[in-house]
């Protein structure tokens, strides 16, 4: 039986950050018919080689190829391979052809935070409107995603569906104590793009009185902002106590989140924060901003502050550092809280929707 569906997976590579996380583990959740447009294969299911000079992992000059492949290949392949519908993890379909598709929408960051150089922006700006008002369907991850592309692009709300995201439950729980660090430490995971606020939280650590605790930042580096943020720390007098830990492999994850004091996310804007939700699995405390998708994630197992705050955020991290009794409650909130979330939930939610349009 030929399949129906395809799922445009042009943007994994070998260090996946959240869209690709979700797109992996959405397809080890479902039990669906489908061809993988991937640059790697997936025991189990049907796979359609397509180049891998497309993913993040190249920058602009991937997603340039990667729109190009879209709107002029992906179409011939949907007709070569007598597809019904394409299944598309990030806003990107072919647009004015007969392909029938549905994406996810993650969030609207680059028009939240427009930035002049950036690629990202005019594409949210002028392409995504038309892929959103052209697909059959919208997933989206969080209700705050949601109410953005009513708020920024008129979309029916009819037309979007809120699936939460998940964790790994084999890889992220609360792990015992493997190493002890030369000093207990903070810990901030993810990329260090403006809108994350990595400089708010520097200045904040830098607030702190006590001086025993390190601040370790986890992610990638990007020679466009992360020598700012060091230069930052070291101007701060703090640079011996921040320290870069850079990419972390899939297994270091979570026992470098479990050793934390606390997970630190004083973003300014999030579609889900994975992140937080990886924390909160390991029964480490959260502090995390109030706004946007967080407190719908955190629920009340996390300190919520002001991001534009940083008196707020270095109190935060002085009362958990300094009272035991939070630390052990807020855990306990985590993993209870956490269990609300499942990839096995997501993918079976995503299946049952695509199996409406199939």
């Amino acid at each position: 039986m030929s399949s129906s569906l395809l799922v445009n997976l042009a943007i994994l590579f070998d260090q996946p950050t959240g869209i690709a996380t979700y797109a992996q583990n959405l397809i080890n959740n479902w039990n669906l018919q489908a061809t993988l447009l991937s640059a790697v294969e997936f025991p189990g299911f049907n796979h359609y080689q397509i180049a891998d000079h497309m993913t993040p992992a190249q920058g602009s000059k991937g997603h340039l190829k990667r729109l190009f492949w879209t709107q002029f290949e992906l179409p011939q392949i949907y007709q070569q391979l007598k597809a019904d519908l394409i299944y598309s993890p990030i806003p990107e379909a072919p647009l004015y052809s007969k392909s029938r598709y549905v994406v996810m929408c993650h969030d609207l960051i680059p028009l939240r935070f427009p930035r002049r150089t950036s690629p990202l922006t005019n594409y949210f700006r002028y392409v995504v409107p038309q892929v959103l008002q052209q697909a059959e369907h919208i997933l989206c991850n969080s209700q705050a995603t949601a109410t953005d592309l009513v708020d920024y692009y008129g979309i029916d709300a009819d037309k979007i569906t809120t699936i939460l995201l998940g964790y790994d439950r084999l890889n992220f729980y609360p792990r015992e104590q493997t190493n002890n660090p030369e000093a207990p430490y903070l810990l901030y995971l993810g990329r260090p793009d403006p809108y994350k606020n990595l400089a708010g939280l520097i200045t904040a650590f830098a607030q702190m009185p006590n001086q025993d605790y390190h601040l370790a930042i986890a992610g990638s580096s990007d020679p466009r902002f992360t020598p700012q943020l060091q230069q930052q720390a070291q101007e701060l007098g703090i640079a011996h106590r921040v320290k870069w830990l850079n990419y972390l492999s899939y297994q270091e994850l979570p026992i470098v989140i479990s050793n934390a004091v606390a997970l630190v996310f004083p973003t300014f804007w999030e579609g889900f924060g994975l992140p937080v939700l990886e924390a909160m699995a390991c029964g480490t405390p959260v502090i995390t901003s109030n706004l946007a998708s967080l407190p719908e994630i955190t629920d009340n197992a996390a300190i919520l502050i002001n991001p534009r705050n940083t008196a707020e955020i270095a109190g935060a991290m002085m009362d958990l550092i300094t009272d035991q009794q939070m630390r052990s409650q807020l855990s306990k909130l985590s993993l209870k809280q956490a269990q609300k979330f499942s990839w096995a939930k997501t993918g079976a939610a995503t299946q049952a929707l695509l199996q409406r349009y199939l």
